[in-house]
């Protein structure tokens, strides 16, 4: 009777333990990843960085790949002239009111792309007093895999981020932006 009992429960432990191993697991796996891009970040906010970013990114690959073997690890920087432009669009006039950047309405542009933009962002370390977005994503398969049972993807990705603002070294990196108009 026991085995019986214990042939029944035992899959479903089994699940349990899998998915609370796989749960710390991830945990552990993003505490690591914060610290490793927080650090990064304090680095690469010093005179002189952007020189050596993709030695602070490989920084955070090994630390990574200490604890996820084979894991994707995909680093961007973007910088805004202040804290509060982080991740806004373009100013726009929206004539027609419908929301949207159409074609023909004036906008604003900040990053001097040619183009109306979601994200006012510019790519890379920005410069003096420049806010910068780093943000890295990594992509793993899990150590367990017990997602398949729930009818999830055996590969996890964790997002994390960070914003600082550059030391005053210098001059912003900014450009003067430029009304256009939306194409």
């Amino acid at each position: 009777m026991a085995a019986v009992e214990f042939a029944l429960i035992a899959p479903v432990l089994l699940v349990l333990l899998m998915g609370l191993f796989d749960l710390a697991y991830t945990m552990y796996t993003s505490a690591l990843l914060e610290g490793a891009i927080q650090k990064a970040a304090r680095d690469a906010t010093i005179e002189g960085a952007s020189a050596y970013s993709a030695e602070l990114d490989d920084r955070v690959r090994e630390i990574v790949d200490d604890i996820a073997p084979q894991a994707v690890v995909v680093p961007t920087r973007k910088w805004y002239t202040n804290f509060t432009d982080v991740r806004q669009p373009e100013d726009f006039t929206d004539v027609n009111h419908n929301g949207t950047c159409d074609v023909g309405e004036p906008y604003e542009d900040i990053n001097a792309n040619d183009a109306w933009d979601a994200d006012r962002g510019s790519t890379g370390n920005g410069g003096a007093r420049d806010a910068v977005l780093y943000e890295v994503r990594v992509t793993y398969r899990r150590l367990f895999p017990v997602a398949g049972f729930i009818g999830q993807s055996n590969d996890f990705t964790l997002v994390t981020q960070t914003v600082l603002r550059n030391q005053p070294y210098g001059l912003q990196g900014g450009v003067a932006p430029v009304t256009k108009n939306c194409t």
